[in-house]
């Protein structure tokens, strides 16, 4: 699987924030009956000198749970496959499996695809607004102007693998998240989103180098299906949760 793609100059500035995602009136979903390995997974998770808070179960579902499953796909184990538009991340595996992960993603994620290469990573990193969200924006961003040292509240959250492709910065990021409701939504900026737990997870899997693709809108499902077999519609993710919100990683049928 080889794309090309380009990014014009607005794009890469607009990529370059990562920006944190407004504050919204999105309501919690209704409680339910969480499996208690959801909820351990997820758990508050001790990080150096810094522990990261349990996510609140309001915010916690199968569908963004991370777990092992099916995936199809020549991409060597190591790589990374983000599918924005089904809102899922793969680190693929040999014997076609992957472990897939729940993400948030912006405009901004959806903006790129195609190949890069992650050539290192950062623990707890810094964040700086670009100035054209410091212009567009000056009361959100000009306090931080100056940039925002990691920690809770940065938006990059505990981990970041930083993409660059032709040996130059994207400007687009895979990180944490201090905005765990966002998971598993579109939402109005952003890179590429997880749960501070599944980044600091994935950041371990990781290695210096590792190839990471982008697939497009029309290759949304991408390696869910054996071979030859049709893609699954756009909406496949919500739909089978809606269907069956207590679905758990033995019941959900492969490549879910």
């Amino acid at each position: 699987m080889r794309l090309a793609s380009r990014l014009s100059l607005p794009l890469l500035l607009t990529l370059a924030a990562c920006a944190q995602p407004k504050v919204t009136t999105t309501a919690p979903p209704a409680e339910q009956q969480l499996d208690p390995e959801l909820v351990a997974m997820y758990a508050e998770l001790p990080d150096g000198d810094v522990t990261i808070p349990a996510i609140p179960p309001k915010w916690l579902s199968e569908r963004n749970k991370r777990r092992e499953v099916d995936y199809w796909t020549d991409e060597k184990p190591g790589t990374i496959i983000v599918d924005p538009f089904a809102r899922y991340l793969y680190l693929v595996e040999p014997n076609n499996r992957a472990m897939r992960y729940g993400v948030a993603v912006g405009e901004e994620g959806r903006g790129f695809s195609g190949e890069a290469t992650i050539p290192f990573t950062r623990e707890w990193p810094r964040w700086t607004p670009t100035q054209n969200m410091i212009k567009e924006d000056p009361e959100q961003y000009g306090p931080v102007a100056g940039g925002m040292e990691g920690g809770l509240q940065n938006p990059l959250g505990a981990r970041a693998l930083y993409l660059f492709r032709g040996g130059k910065d994207t400007f687009y990021r895979i990180h944490g998240t201090a905005n765990p409701w966002s998971i598993g939504q579109a939402t109005s900026a952003g890179c590429i989103r997880l749960y501070n737990q599944d980044i600091v997870d994935l950041h371990d899997r990781v290695k210096p180098g590792a190839q990471v693709v982008v697939l497009t809108e029309a290759e949304t499902g991408k390696g869910t299906v054996p071979p030859g077999t049709p893609l699954p519609p756009a909406d496949y993710a919500e739909t089978l949760a809606a269907s069956n919100p207590g679905a758990t990683a033995a019941t959900m049928s492969p490549g879910q």
